[in-house]
């Protein structure tokens, strides 16, 4: 009948259709001549000459373009809290000065690093660990100025036993100079501050450790500084980082100070005309002495003794470098808290103990912090 050569026909037909389709997937040279014959049939169809231009866009949206550059202050606690302000917040602040603030939050922490920058300025963070991270300051937290602030652990990637050991604001895209590091076990290095561009989210190696050492310091310096680095013990060695030649990131730098049995740095700071060495002990006690006292020597040897340790005075916690217009705030283990104006810190010889600053009992210094003056 009629109906049944129909279905046979369309049987047939569909039998040399899957026929035809097997050699297809059987042959790729038949699946490319297959793609050859349809796009020559769309190019002889559609094949008119470009009617768009492609180029490169030269007003792409980068989020600095978006923010104005302004002055802001940058602060960090002793507890590891991070926050930025207006620069009003702060006006008996020199730029690049650290200081100290209390916190209506939490009583017992207290702002430990106070920097003044620009919301497009790069911001260092440098770890115990020797890492390096980099924030731009506009991608801190905004807050008041009683505000706690973010958690330093929320913005960079820090492992549990890490911790931030110095803050290096950078004023210009292209900076010019060096860092110099020092460590716990009298390390120094000094490396050009460009080897620190584009640093990746999760940091980058900024000093190479030996065990156990940790780094305690970080100075941005123009490459002719005379440096001082103190320790726990009551010694302390001045010298030109002149002396220290340039390594790159990962070195692990050389001899800055050589040390007694069970002592180490406490501190490094840059030696500034005309300023004092303050230092501070674990019992309260502290004295001021003319930087002039401090000849420069070779680096790498036990230095000069800066204060005279005794029983009751314990060991050295901290030194900075002060002017009469400056302030510090010493904090102690069971919390308590002085601020103190450096003018009434009396001037002392290097081999003494100096006064007491803050009475202690059954309590100890655990941190000194500096308000720079203008």
């Amino acid at each position: 009948s009629l109906e049944s050569d129909k279905l046979n026909d369309e049987y047939e037909a569909l039998i040399k259709q899957i026929n035809w389709f097997k050699e297809i997937l059987a042959s790729e040279k038949v699946v490319l001549s297959i793609i050859k014959e349809e796009l020559l049939e769309i190019k002889e169809k559609y094949g008119d000459m470009r009617r768009t231009r492609i180029m490169f866009s030269a007003d792409e949206i980068n989020m600095e373009d978006m923010i104005e550059d302004e002055d802001v202050v940058i602060t960090l606690t002793h507890f590891g809290y991070i926050k930025r302000m207006p620069e009003g917040t702060y006006r008996p602040q020199k730029r690049g000065g650290r200081g100290v603030i209390a916190l209506s939050k939490r009583e017992e922490d207290f702002v430990e690093d106070l920097y003044i920058t620009s919301t497009h300025s790069t911001i260092l963070f440098f770890t115990s660990k020797g890492r390096v991270f980099s924030l731009k300051a506009y991608e801190i937290p905004e807050g008041s100025r009683t505000a706690r602030g973010t958690a330093i652990v929320n913005l960079l990637s820090l492992n549990p036993d890490e911790r931030v050991s110095a803050i290096i604001p950078l004023y210009k895209h292209n900076p010019e100079g060096y860092l110099v590091m020092a460590t716990r076990d009298g390390t120094v290095k000094k490396t050009e501050l460009n080897q620190f561009e584009n640093i990746r989210k999760t940091g980058i190696i900024g000093i190479t450790l030996r065990d156990d050492d940790e780094l305690i310091s970080v100075k941005l310096t123009d490459g002719e500084e005379d440096l001082i680095l103190v320790t726990q013990k009551g010694m302390a060695i001045r010298f030109n980082e002149k002396d220290v030649r340039d390594m790159g990131r990962t070195a692990m730098g050389v001899k800055g100070v050589s040390l007694k049995k069970k002592d180490l740095v406490v501190s490094m700071e840059i030696v500034e005309k005309d300023k004092h060495l303050l230092v501070i002990s674990e019992k309260g006690f502290g004295k001021r002495t003319p930087l002039d006292e401090y000849k420069t020597q070779i680096r790498g040897g036990k230095g000069l003794i800066t204060y005279s340790i005794k029983e009751k005075t314990g060991d050295i916690v901290s030194a900075r470098v002060v002017s009469d217009q400056d302030e510090i705030m010493i904090i102690s283990l069971n919390g308590t808290i002085i601020r103190l104006g450096i003018k009434d810190i009396s001037i002392m010889g290097r081999n003494t103990q100096g006064v007491t600053l803050m009475r202690m009992k059954d309590d100890k210094v655990v941190a000194v912090a500096q308000y720079i003056g203008e």
